[in-house]
């Protein structure tokens, strides 16, 4: 009986192993059908725009064999070969035509491509195409390849020694920086597109003008080089604007900043009584650390809206500052963590105080989600001159700050944006019917608004938009 049992069990064990060698051996098999199933992750690969020359990141897909045999693809090749714009790699191989590839069964195979699109002399945006074909057991697959590109002027660690203009006839990408010198002049016309590097901050010595205007095609836009999904809309993209203590008179109107770690940065007074730094129907967004900073300088800002920013408006060391008909609000999002007040203010350094004068007029000082209770801080040192001025402003602070006059002003109560969708990224911060800062305005002699809407001027909305 125990013999028996024995060989029953030898029998089991044999059948077992006869069973996994069978499966193995078919597994280290091909499968040779022209029904073998072949999938790829994606059926087009798409490049958003490409500046001629400097290429783009790279992306890939998968070609997954879910068949329980080996697959071999006798072809994977580039149709548009070694004149391609684009450029392949096959399993950390670089090349254009690949032969005899195995797959293991129910394993995947990966390809990487770039594209690089060659300056020419067209200046409008166009479509470069290609494909890659894949060959198996008789059957052919196509993965499509599409990129949007345009030529550029391309500025690579330029400094400006005389007085230059931009005109609106090709994009912009700086690289390495740009420098623009004392005492000389950019101007900037209306419909430029500023495209900069993430290794290019614009430092003025001298002075910028970027005159933009109201419409979308004609408003001027500073951000970052990367185009594609998703890096075109991180923060931190590039480095930002500094104005120097050299510089002075300093405009931007209709301009649009964004993206960047710093927006713009004010450096001491300027050299002539005029503002360091004046910013009319701006927009500066999504810019990672401050996105409107002074220290110890001089800003006017008109019908601005500045907002989802690590700090919106942070001014240090006094100064003299004008807000009127602006927008500064920040909602929590996985950009940018709302966790410091969006508007401080200052008047001294580690060690001194110095004059401060500010007055805020028409205004939205709001924020929402995250950490912050108070969104306006202010710092106050010593017995300098010292005056900070908030005349018709909605605002949201646990307790009012110390060295603030408020007047006819709104505490603690929603704008009632029009449309705040956290989680899909879209802010549209003009006003709701039913909003409180509808016609709570005073009477001014600011007579459209950011969308360059004719405004109320006897009792204007606060903020930089105007109801309809």
């Amino acid at each position: 009986m125990l013999i028996f049992e024995q060989m029953k069990y030898t029998l089991f064990i044999f059948l077992v192993a006869v069973f996994f060698s069978a499966t193995s051996c078919k597994k280290d098999a091909f499968i040779t059908s022209k029904d073998a199933l072949l999938q790829l992750s994606e059926d087009t690969l798409h490049f958003d725009t490409v500046f001629t020359s400097t290429g783009s990141i790279t992306q890939y897909f998968k070609i997954f064999n879910p068949n329980n045999q080996k697959l071999l693809l006798s072809g994977v090749e580039l149709m548009g070969g070694s004149s391609s714009y684009f450029k392949i790699n096959v399993d950390g191989t670089p090349g254009t035509v690949f032969q005899n590839i195995e797959i293991a069964a129910n394993d995947s195979l990966y390809t990487f491509v770039t594209v690089s699109i060659n300056p020419s002399a067209a200046n409008l945006p166009f479509v470069v195409r290609d494909s890659i074909r894949i060959s198996y057991n008789g059957n052919v697959r196509y993965m499509q390849l599409e990129a949007y590109g345009q030529n550029a002027v391309f500025l690579n660690n330029r400094e400006i020694t005389k007085d230059t203009t931009w005109n609106n006839t090709l994009p912009i990408v700086i690289l390495g920086g740009l420098v623009i010198d004392s005492a000389k002049t950019l101007t900037i016309n209306k419909g430029c597109k500023v495209y900069v590097h993430a290794d290019a901050p614009i430092i003025v010595n001298g002075t910028v003008k970027a005159i933009g205007d109201k419409y979308d095609s004609t408003r001027i836009v500073f951000q970052g080089d990367r185009l594609d999904d998703p890096y075109k809309n991180y923060p931190g993209s590039w480095p930002g604007i500094i104005l120097s203590s050299s510089s002075k008179d300093n405009v931007f109107q209709y301009a649009i900043i964004k993206n960047a770690y710093q927006g713009v940065i004010a450096q001491l007074p300027a050299a002539d009584n005029n503002p360091k730094l004046t910013l009319d129907e701006c927009i500066l967004d999504n810019i990672y650390d401050v996105a409107l900073g002074a220290v110890n300088s001089s800003i006017s800002a008109r019908n601005c809206l500045i907002s989802n920013c690590g700090y919106n408006v942070y001014l240090q060391s006094g100064g003299n500052y004008t807000f009127n008909q602006c927008t500064i609000s920040s909602y929590n999002n996985d950009y940018v963590t709302h966790k410091n007040a969006v508007f401080n203010i200052s008047n001294n350094d580690a060690t001194n105080s110095y004059p401060l004068n500010c007055t805020v007029v028409n205004s939205i000082i709001y924020g929402d989600g995250g950490l912050v209770n108070d969104e306006i801080t202010v710092n106050k040192l010593g017995n300098t001159a010292f005056g900070i001025a908030m005349n018709n402003v909605l605002y949201k602070v646990k307790n009012d700050p110390a060295n603030i006059v408020f007047s006819n002003s709104i505490k603690n109560q929603s704008p009632l944006f029009d449309s705040i969708d956290v989680n899909n990224h879209f802010y549209n911060f003009r006003l709701q019917a039913g909003s409180p800062c509808i016609n709570k305005g005073a009477a001014t002699s600011v007579n459209f608004d950011l969308d360059g809407n004719t405004r109320n001027t006897v009792a204007p909305d606060l903020g930089c938009y105007e109801t309809l």
